[in-house]
């Protein structure tokens, strides 16, 4: 015999949704005050990301020391462990020398904003015919200037380029996360109504 009533573990959609975007926006936040945290105190920021990076690039040899052994001929094997060694001696640099990795960081990071930046312009003299293409010209414009900033004041840029742009990268993803959040708790309000 069917009864009509819901087991108590069992909750309906509107339900499941409301605590998934609760989660949703409750995680937005945390990014955004980490953002700010980082913005504010970015060399701290720049040694809590230049620490991840180390771990993971521990976890990275460990994943190709494990992938070495299994199998796939000598040359396979050799590579997985030349390129574990690589990692581990990178994560073990970073892990150890905190402050030299920042700066090792910040050199990278600028070149890489260098080469957005040129990539950026060159978009926007292909592309100058298409609407909007203007705006490729000032994000490249501004990313380039960016990475000159952070690479002529290398490595006292290392103090302050890792941690905030972290940081404003957390609070723009808390932001963008979190308008998703409302927005679908207020589709879910409307589908309830």
């Amino acid at each position: 015999m069917a009864t009509a009533n819901t087991p108590q573990g069992l909750r309906g959609p509107a339900e499941v949704t409301k605590k998934i975007t609760g989660w949703y926006i409750a995680a937005a936040v945390l990014l955004i005050v980490l953002g700010i945290f980082g913005i504010i105190e970015p060399g701290i920021a720049g040694l809590g990301v230049t620490l991840l990076v180390g771990w993971l690039l521990i976890f990275g040899a460990v994943m190709h020391f494990i992938a070495a052994f299994k199998g796939g001929g000598a040359k396979q094997v050799i590579f997985q462990v030349l390129v574990g060694l690589v990692y581990l001696i990178g994560g073990g640099y970073f892990l150890t020398h905190t402050i030299m990795a920042v700066a090792t960081l910040t050199l990278l990071l600028s070149g890489v904003i260098l080469a957005e930046g040129v990539i950026e312009i060159v978009s926007y003299f292909r592309m100058r015919s298409e609407g909007a293409s203007f705006w490729l010209l000032v994000n490249g414009v501004i990313t380039l200037l960016l990475g000159c900033l952070i690479f002529f004041h290398w490595p006292s840029s290392s103090i302050w380029a890792i941690g905030t742009l972290v940081g404003i990268n957390l609070v723009m993803t808390g932001i963008t996360r979190l308008m998703f959040g409302l927005a679908a708790r207020k589709v879910l309000k409307h589908a309830t109504a």
